[in-house]
């Protein structure tokens, strides 16, 4: 890709005005592969790593970043033989995006979709912390003594599993609901966690990951994310 000015670049990310973004260089918050940058200079934005007061800037066209909201039913696999129901038919147009991660069958909400894969790895890396919460309808009444013990950790098969926060959200006769984020991403950990303190879910619906939430997205339908929360999630991921 051809080289372009920085600060054309830069207000072609979102960041800012170009005239705005010649502020920035010239205060010194923009680097260019490490180096402090300076108005006039070049980058290539399929190679050169662009950072804004120490937070990476995607600048590379190709890349995207998408959210989903994967309806119940629908696998997390591009191609599943054993099912017609895959996110083939759900994907955006333009190029092409992978999962950032999975959610099972039968859970609904956010799922991430990008073409950046340095940064999806770092998004799945346990290492990482990054959350990820969500809200389940459970069969049977939540209370305190539940919550405390998602918190403080539950002995799984496959090792401990702790909620980093859990809190009751609702309770009707014998049924309720939880709100509880956690920071791995293990095959139906949430389902299982309440599962062994009594609570099977009958609904789970992912509500957020890291710092981008689902909000009124319909179900099936996908939106770009915006370029503050491309950077949040740099953020997150210390890239």
């Amino acid at each position: 890709m051809a080289q372009e000015r920085l600060q054309r670049a830069l207000a072609r990310a979102g960041i800012a005005s170009r005239r705005a973004a010649e502020d920035l260089i010239r205060e010194r918050r923009v680097t260019v592969n490490g180096r402090v940058a300076t108005v006039g200079d070049k980058v290539d934005p399929s190679t050169d790593a662009v950072a804004v007061d120490g937070v990476g800037v995607v600048l590379d066209p190709e890349l995207r970043y998408h959210a989903l909201h994967k309806p119940a039913g629908v696998t997390s696999t591009m191609r599943d033989a054993h099912t017609t129901t895959d996110l083939r038919s759900l994907l955006p147009e333009g190029p092409r995006v992978f999962p950032v991660g999975r959610l099972d069958r039968d859970t609904e909400g956010l799922l991430l979709l990008t073409n950046d894969g340095a940064l999806a790895n770092r998004l799945l890396h346990p290492r990482y912390g990054v959350e990820r919460e969500y809200l389940a309808e459970v069969d049977g009444a939540p209370t305190d003594r539940h919550v405390a013990r998602l918190r403080r950790g539950i002995e799984l098969d496959d090792g401990p599993a702790r909620a980093v926060s859990a809190t009751t959200v609702g309770r009707t006769g014998g049924r309720g609901a939880v709100r509880l984020v956690v920071t791995e991403g293990r095959k139906r950990e949430v389902r299982r966690m309440l599962s062994a303190i009594g609570l099977p879910v009958t609904r789970l619906i992912r509500v957020r990951f890291g710092p981008v939430r689902l909000g009124s997205l319909a179900p099936g339908t996908t939106r770009e994310l915006s370029p503050p929360e491309v950077r949040a999630l740099y953020r997150v991921a210390r890239l």
